[in-house]
């Protein structure tokens, strides 16, 4: 088997750190070495493996809040739970943020609250440690916990001595000891990622949005119709969780103060979220029932259009060049994605050395004003980019893909280089920009036909 696949940018200045993929090439490579390791499968067993480990989770922070407070409550904050359309979307993606999330619940349950008969110093500090290492932002939401944790504390010298230093030290070192391995040298991933994203704010390049956008936009989209419920709840909850609310607006604060911001970077706030929510549920007395109802509802149409509808084809369309590995004419494809990049998965959904490319769009690191990315330099002409980079027949992708509202513009090249439609995927009912309602798959006529 000849090595294949593909390294994003990030890889190659390591601002991405390997410890979380190795769970899954673990995996994989169990499947291999099973001689399982059909594409259906690896596309599958992660997202099961995820699903199980936020299915953990969810029971976890049942079992937090029933310590907390009582059988009822906890029943109401994991209704609350259940019912979050964000949740469903989010929670079997194998995403970094869903890890954090599920490391914040988890690192939740021995989190020493007042009151709480669980709390382990060692089990949460090395689990958000845990958190911290998959993806350096988990550091956030817990740093008013942290600190409020070490303000009561009777031990300080303790705490600091025994439990933080240990816990971080093992670690940093576990960590940079797996970079090590696989990049080939020193490095510290979680210094690069700060570097990046914060010192040089370069993370704007993928777009930028106003300071007060998670407030007006992200918090009330993920918290959806629990919103009403949350407000309530941070009104009625007791003295002791008011933590909770310090480190969920706290975390939006410090997220609003960086340029780029997406939907899934507050995920982790959203578990304490619906400790208030369920709390506000149990404390409704004659609408509880007509409360609940109206939750579970207005959160299912979402959830299984977001999960099931929304944007599916740039999965759907993966199964169509899969089916090029299993005919004898698969060294001589090459799939050229003119999407904008990264819209589709790539080799984990092929599975064979299958000929690939798709527009790039790295930032630049080197500092250069004028820099354009590949893929704004394709969407800025479509038409002269395609004819000077296939100047010579030779060089043509055997099919094409992309988005149906580029079709009218590049209509011409595909006419005259002998292209013809062999696919209509649907996407989605909402195309925007330069992302459309449906993906087209074309294929050059000449080629030998299936």
């Amino acid at each position: 088997m000849s090595n294949y696949g593909y390294l994003t940018w990030e890889w190659a200045h390591g601002l991405r750190g390997y410890s979380y993929p190795l769970i899954f090439a673990s995996i994989y490579k169990a499947l291999q070495l099973l001689a399982k390791d059909d594409v259906q499968l690896l596309i599958w067993v992660p997202r099961l493996s995820q699903a199980v480990l936020a299915a953990f989770a969810d029971v976890k922070l049942y079992s937090l809040v029933r310590h907390l407070e009582n059988a009822e409550t906890a029943k109401y904050v994991y209704f609350c739970q259940l019912c979050s359309w964000f949740t469903w979307y989010s929670c079997t993606r194998t995403l970094t943020n869903t890890m954090e999330t599920l490391l914040t619940i988890f690192a939740l349950s021995y989190y020493p609250i007042k009151g709480s008969k669980m709390g382990s110093s060692c089990k949460y500090l090395a689990l958000i440690a845990l958190a911290i290492v998959i993806r350096p932002t988990a550091v956030i939401p817990w740093i008013p916990l942290v600190f409020s944790h070490f303000l009561q504390e009777q031990r300080k010298t303790d705490l600091i001595l025994c439990n933080c230093i240990p816990v971080g030290l093992v670690t940093i070192g576990t960590s940079l000891m797996i970079d090590r391995v696989f990049f080939g040298e020193w490095v510290l991933v979680q210094l690069n990622f700060l570097k990046f994203n914060v010192l040089q704010n370069l993370g704007t390049f993928y777009g930028s949005h106003p300071w007060h956008w998670y407030f007006t936009q992200g918090l009330p989209v993920i918290l959806g119709t629990h919103l009403p419920f949350f407000i309530h709840g941070c009104v009625l909850a007791p003295k002791r969780y008011r933590i909770f609310l310090v480190a969920v607006i706290w975390t939006v604060v410090v997220y609003s103060m960086l340029s780029h911001k997406e939907f899934r970077f507050i995920y982790p706030v959203l578990p304490f979220c619906m400790v208030f929510c369920g709390y506000s549920l149990k404390h409704l007395k004659a609408w509880k029932k007509s409360a609940a109802s109206f939750l579970l509802l207005s959160n299912l149409v979402p959830a299984l259009y977001t999960g099931l509808i929304h944007q599916r084809g740039s999965l759907d369309v993966m199964s169509h060049i899969q089916q090029l590995c299993n005919n004898s004419y698969q060294s001589q494809a090459f799939v050229f994605i003119m999407m904008p990049c990264h819209s589709t998965p790539f080799y984990s959904h092929v599975h064979c050395p299958l000929k690939m490319r798709f527009l790039q769009c790295p930032p630049d690191l080197t500092g250069n004003e004028s820099y354009i990315d590949e893929a704004d330099v394709f969407y800025s002409n479509p038409l002269a980019w395609l004819n000077k980079e296939f100047y010579n027949d030779t060089l043509l992708p055997s099919h094409l893909i992309f988005f149906s509202g580029l079709e009218q513009e590049i209509s011409s090249f595909l006419a005259l280089r002998g292209y013809e439609k062999t696919a209509t995927v649907f996407h989605t009912h909402v195309p925007q920009g330069r992302v459309g309602s449906h993906i087209y798959v074309y294929r050059k006529k000449n080629e030998m036909n299936h």
